[in-house]
């Protein structure tokens, strides 16, 4: 069973333009219902890969979020990191922002581009990216964070420094002060800080080790259960501590399926034909084909794949309105010629050319229940 992504109604993108209506930003408006009340002051932390799945299925580790509404949003397409911040930053679709997977066809380059590095893959020439795709072009609308600055709101970014000035950061992040953490503890103090630095706030922070430890250990393992503990506990103090006329969004990019019996798309010579470059990620991939090869390379697939997998071309996946109502002129061609989506817990592996990535046990990326669905926790200030 797939998900469909709410955009406008009750997806990640609707989250920050909501928290904007919420601190009374021109223009803006409360897409999503949040109801915090009378705050001037907004702290959303991001756990990358906590699904709300995941979640419910530990809720003997995580007390504090245990006893929270059960309420979800829905991660965006692809259900995966470098699109789901680009629509948090934006308030947009991927058919918008442009920011479509984790591997992209880029134009003037036969290697693909991972947006998380803002580099090219694969072996060839060293190419700055930085200079040739310049991450205010290639992600031109303005982010949700200049926004709210523009409106006199304080805006602080709490993140790990490898984030700060980063190509992605400068896409779909930018706007506003980036306080560098270093731990668990510093993020607390850093979010803390930075909520008190003004009347009128929102910070923005990331905490990237729940799905670090998905994608190696796995969604099912006893580690991922206790570092959802660390992050019940860091959340708590976050919470307890808030300042007055402040509030705490908690919610996550996607969540994670631990996969079984991969196919291998480089030991599978008949997946092969027809395609120019493999890009996307195992459980959602962009297919580039050959000119004039998409629709057999997606009759080939589907006969190959089938029933585990479901295979579209990009105008059908398009016009299925995954990358939300619009996909932006100049972001088709980033979109495979044919996209393939895992239905259960199989996904497509590059054993050659992405070994790293094809050993790790936890993925993401398609449209099922346990990827899409992120949890939407808040709390407010005592005497809010």
């Amino acid at each position: 069973m797939f998900v469909s992504p709410r955009y406008g109604t009750g997806a990640l993108a609707d989250l920050l333009p909501s928290v904007l209506g919420v601190l009374g930003v021109a223009g803006e408006s409360d897409r999503i219902g949040l109801d915090l009340g009378e705050v001037r002051r907004v702290a959303v932390l991001l756990v990358d890969g906590m699904g709300s799945e995941l979640v419910a299925a530990r809720r003997d580790l995580a007390p504090l979020l245990a006893d929270r509404p059960d309420r979800s949003l829905t991660a965006g397409f692809p259900s995966t990191t470098v699109a789901s911040l680009a629509s948090l930053g934006t308030g947009l679709p991927s058919g918008e922002h442009g920011l479509v997977g984790y591997l992209l066809s880029v134009p003037g380059h036969d290697r693909l581009m991972n947006p998380l590095k803002w580099g090219l893959m694969g072996q060839g020439p060293k190419v700055d990216l930085l200079r040739e795709l310049i991450p205010e072009q290639f992600q031109p609308a303005r982010t949700v964070f200049e926004r709210a600055a523009a409106d006199g709101v304080v805006v602080t970014q709490v993140a790990p420094t490898y984030q700060a000035g980063s190509g992605l950061t400068r896409a779909a992040l930018r706007g506003g002060d980036f306080r560098p953490t270093f731990s668990s503890g510093d993020l607390v103090d850093g979010v803390l800080t930075a909520l008190s630095t003004a009347d009128r706030t929102l910070v923005y922070a990331y905490h990237g080790d729940l799905d670090m430890t998905g994608h190696v250990r796995g969604p099912q393992s006893e580690s991922w259960a206790l570092e959802l503990h660390q992050i019940d506990l860091t959340i708590r103090l976050i919470a307890e501590r808030l300042p007055a006329g402040s509030a705490l969004i908690v919610t996550a990019d996607h969540g994670m399926v631990q996969v079984a019996d991969p196919v291998d798309f480089d030991t599978t010579a008949v997946l092969q034909t027809g395609v120019r470059t493999l890009g996307g990620e195992p459980r959602a991939r962009h297919v580039y084909t050959e000119p004039g090869a998409a629709d057999e390379v997606a009759a080939t697939w589907r006969e190959t794949l089938s029933p585990d997998f479901t295979v579209l071309t990009r105008a059908e996946v398009t016009a299925a309105g995954w990358f939300g109502p619009n996909v932006r002129e100049g972001v088709a061609p980033r979109i495979g010629d044919v996209v393939v989506v895992s239905d259960t817990d199989r996904a497509v592996i590059r054993s050659g050319a992405e070994p790293m990535q094809s050993n790790l046990l936890g993925h993401h990326g398609s449209l099922t229940p346990a990827e899409m669905l992120v949890p939407l926790y808040t709390f407010a200030a005592a005497g809010n």
